[in-house]
């Protein structure tokens, strides 16, 4: 039996209009999750309004949008995240982007050591699951493009605030899943939401 963990469930998908397999996936975790008696709470990234960041002076000594104050508060309850997006143009969405640069900012996600504004990590003792869906083959973004953008948001964002360990789950080929497809996949997502993991 898992011990009942604080998670954070982050759906990065820009379009908050129509239901996608995004948020069946989120589901999927969170009844897991709540079946094994796990705290959840949940961002939806597209129904915030923030702007975006657009200097490094703003980032290091501007305010935290006030409409992102609840989810910074959030990502500082959780002990373990879990973070949902299709893969657009080969990255994640601009507005998840946009949203981790605002609320990953100096003095929550870094502590200053010394003369290091950047000297200790602001979010240690918390893991992460990075969940992706995406037309191509997962294999083949694994193997031939490297899954370069989930590598680049585990050390570049994640683990350079202290957040490990990151696992990850790549679903490819969704427009072929089909119903027994995905029934697969929620089983799935089930199964990490009880777990936690």
């Amino acid at each position: 039996m898992t011990e009942p963990r604080r998670i954070l469930l982050v759906n990065g998908h820009p379009d908050a209009g129509e239901h996608h397999l995004i948020h069946t996936l989120i589901e999927a975790y969170a009844e897991g999750a709540q079946a094994a008696g796990h705290a959840l709470r949940r961002v939806d990234v597209a129904a915030l309004d923030f702007p975006l960041l657009r200097s490094q002076h703003d980032w290091e000594h501007g305010a935290l949008p006030p409409s992102l104050q609840s989810a910074q508060d959030d990502i500082a309850w959780a002990q373990h995240l879990v973070l949902f997006f299709p893969l657009w143009l080969g990255d994640m969405p601009a507005v998840l982007k946009g949203f981790l640069e605002q609320v990953a900012r100096p003095g929550f996600a870094f502590k200053k050591g010394g003369d290091n504004p950047f000297g200790h990590k602001g979010l240690t003792g918390r893991s992460a699951r990075v969940i992706v869906t995406m037309g191509m083959p997962a294999l083949l973004y694994r193997w031939y493009f490297r899954a370069h953008s989930v590598k680049s948001l585990e050390r570049n964002i994640l683990g350079f605030v202290g957040i490990a360990p990151v696992h990850q789950t790549l679903i490819g080929m969704v427009e072929q899943l089909g119903e027994a497809g995905v029934a697969k996949w929620r089983a799935r997502l089930r199964r990490l939401g009880e777990q936690a993991a």
